[in-house]
């Protein structure tokens, strides 16, 4: 079962996040500001995180950037959902690492499939590393 950290500053969105992605048969794990993911990620390694960029304490970006720009960068997919629609915001968070990036208000359904899709990506990228690491 993989397991999504979600991390959202709106309790109910949080709420709807769990459910959904609960349903969809993944254990989540949810917080509601940016000060505990960095913390969250090392103890419970999430295969993937739902990522707000406005949130209290550290915003989304300066977690991505954290997680992303270490000499040897975490390896956990990021798909950032936010109500920031600008260009620069949709294309920074893709530079700095985020594998997908959609707009709140959004549709759960295809939350769903950008989740489904990214961790089976994640999946055969970890693959194709093992095999690369494996003695010939």
């Amino acid at each position: 079962m993989p397991r999504i950290l979600i991390a959202d500053d709106d309790p109910l969105l949080r709420a709807l996040l769990q459910h959904r992605l609960g349903a969809d048969g993944h254990d989540v794990i949810a917080l509601e500001d940016g000060g505990d993911v960095l913390r969250s990620v090392a103890v419970h390694k999430p295969d993937l995180i739902v990522l707000d960029a406005m949130m209290p304490v550290v915003d989304g970006f300066e977690i991505l950037r954290r997680l992303k720009g270490r000499p040897a960068p975490d390896p956990t997919p990021v798909i950032m959902l936010t109500a920031l629609k600008r260009d620069a915001d949709i294309v920074g968070a893709l530079e700095l690492g985020a594998a997908d990036y959609l707009v709140k208000p959004f549709i759960p359904d295809e939350l769903s499939q950008r989740i489904r899709r990214v961790l089976a990506a994640a999946l055969a990228q970890n693959s194709t590393d093992d095999r690369a690491r494996r003695p010939g």
